[in-house]
């Protein structure tokens, strides 16, 4: 599969709140930096945490790519984001950030290593 598509599979899962689907595009090292600077390390944490995620139905993400860098077996693209949800009291929060997304190329399957979220 070429990057793009690996991509726009990794993009789509996100959209549709598919887990499973998103987990297959996700290294089980991977790290993904959190808007307010936690992070989760692993497969087990980035499950756990995208499946409380998808399960709130109050979001949605609106994501620009403004760059793609891809040098034989890595990927970096750079989206921004307008991020909608509600807080704990039920009202309605905007977050704009800068997403950062890098890929490797393992064993002929693009897989997000790195992702990071960083509120503007």
């Amino acid at each position: 599969m070429d990057f793009t598509t690996a991509l726009d599979h990794h993009l789509a899962a996100i959209d549709a709140r598919d887990l499973e689907a998103y987990m297959a595009t996700v290294h089980d090292q991977a790290t993904i930096v959190l808007p307010g600077g936690g992070t989760l390390t692993g497969s087990d944490a980035i499950r756990a945490f995208h499946r409380k995620w998808f399960d709130d139905p109050d979001w949605t993400m609106t994501a620009t790519r403004t760059r793609t860098v891809l040098h034989q077996d890595t990927a970096v693209v750079l989206f921004d984001v307008e991020y909608r949800d509600l807080d704990g009291d039920g009202k309605a929060y905007e977050m704009r950030q800068v997403l950062s997304l890098v890929f490797a190329r393992i064993d002929g399957n693009w897989l997000l290593v790195h992702d990071q979220n960083t509120v503007l």
